[in-house]
């Protein structure tokens, strides 16, 4: 009875168009009222679900993304890219593979990713050929990698549900990103090569190479000072937030000088209302997962997933999939509210290490960025170019493909997460 009403009252509200994380934070006051849960306990778990010092990073890595992009960074990012890669089979292509990697360190944002770099590229490559769907698909799916490469957003919140250390999560993410990142690279590759698809009109010389290296250097810089600093233990991944805006602002003004601070009204503005809506899903999620939990939904649930599991790995690979399910209707953030406190017991009870399954759950939530029909990256690039979502949607599938082949070698192979980790002394497992 609790998990019917519970869901229900989600799925209608999600149904008649309202947003997922007010949906998700109205079936739990209904289940509040509805088996009289005690209603001051609705204020209290609103607040105790932000009132979190990690959660703090949060703002502090939407302001800094917001800065380095008005600053014009991903331009000069793409720049780089371009020369280096000259007349090569998908050259564009493996430039916005490759930018997006690189603005996906600085932004941690998927949708901000897909906007920055996809006003930068898109039109240079349908000015070369590339068609207007596959661009827009391509650059979406390469957004994903903005939650996998830290400093991630998604690890923040994930370290956050499940007290897993986020620095150690940040270093985790790292090998994973590249891999995903090598991947849609090669499904662009092949794609690129069976169409025609090329790179720039000529190759740059290597003066024109080194000179865009210099102008993309403090872009360069950005993640090595924040994940140095983290891995060095000067800073925590929330200092290092802090940090990361005191340099991009140092960057935006007195580097560039692109940004006035007579603009920095604006920027404020928009890092505040994107961070209010983090925290509004975050909060009202809360209240979600608090009712499941106090109702038994969750145990449950836990107890269900572990007894159609015959093993860890049917479980995990059982999780992947209803997770690139879910990805397809909600957002990343609630998702992990929405799952991650059923998973957290399942995780006990096969002896899974909640650093490895961070990897691939946040994994599986990036790829859910890009799959139709509520995939946020998709929606943006296919708003950039003025297109039909499922016309875009179609050119998706093999770079989604190429990431969940990835993501099944990231559930079979655990030391390819945990390699780092190990490395700058964050995991003593």
């Amino acid at each position: 009875m609790e998990m019917a009403l519970l869901f229900v009252v989600f799925f209608l509200l999600m149904l008649a168009g309202v947003p997922i994380g007010t949906s998700l934070g109205l079936a739990g006051i209904a289940a509040v009222f509805w088996f009289d849960l005690g209603i001051g306990m609705v204020g209290i778990n609103f607040s105790s679900s932000i009132a979190s010092f990690p959660l703090l990073a949060v703002p502090f890595f939407i302001l800094a993304g917001v800065l380095l992009d008005r600053a014009g960074l991903a331009a000069t990012i793409a720049r780089f890219f371009e020369l280096l890669l000259g007349r090569a089979t998908g050259g564009l292509a493996m430039v916005a593979v490759f930018t997006c990697m690189f603005w996906g360190a600085l932004s941690g944002s998927g949708p901000a990713t897909t906007a920055a770099v996809g006003l930068i590229l898109l039109t240079p490559m349908i000015r070369q050929g590339y068609g207007k769907e596959f661009s827009a698909a391509l650059i979406a799916n390469s957004s994903d990698l903005s939650i996998i490469i830290p400093p991630s957003i998604a690890f923040i919140i994930y370290g956050n549900i499940t007290s897993v250390s986020v620095s150690a999560l940040f270093a985790a993410g790292i090998v994973p990103g590249i891999l995903i990142g090598i991947a849609v690279a090669l499904a662009a590759w092949m794609v690129s090569k069976k169409r025609g698809y090329r790179g720039s009109e000529k190759r740059g010389s290597v003066r024109e190479i080194l000179s865009a290296a210099k102008a993309a250097f403090w872009a360069f810089m950005s993640p090595v000072i924040i994940l140095g600093g983290i891995y060095s233990g000067v800073f925590t991944p929330t200092e290092a937030a802090v940090m990361s805006v005191f340099y991009s602002m140092f960057v935006a003004v007195f580097v560039y000088r692109s940004v006035t601070f007579s603009s920095m009204i604006e920027i404020f503005s928009e890092a505040a209302v994107t961070s209010s809506v983090i925290m509004f899903i975050v909060a009202f999620a809360g209240i979600f997962s608090w009712a499941a939990s106090v109702t038994g939904i969750i145990d449950r649930v836990a107890a269900w997933i572990i007894s159609v599991s015959p093993g860890p790995v049917a479980m995990i690979i059982l999780v992947d999939f209803m997770l690139l399910g879910l990805g397809m209707f909600i957002d990343a953030i609630s998702i992990s509210y929405l799952v991650m406190p059923i998973l957290i017991p399942v995780l006990q009870s096969f002896g899974i290490d909640p650093l490895w399954y961070g990897v691939i759950f946040i994994t599986a939530l990036a790829i859910g960025q890009a799959t139709p029909p509520v995939g946020v990256n998709l929606f943006t690039a296919a708003n950039l170019i003025k297109g039909d979502i499922d016309e875009v949607a179609r050119e998706v599938i093999p770079f989604v493909m190429a990431e969940i082949a990835v993501l099944v070698i990231l559930s079979l192979f655990p030391a390819l997460s945990l390699f780092i980790p190990k490395l700058v002394g964050l995991y003593g497992g």
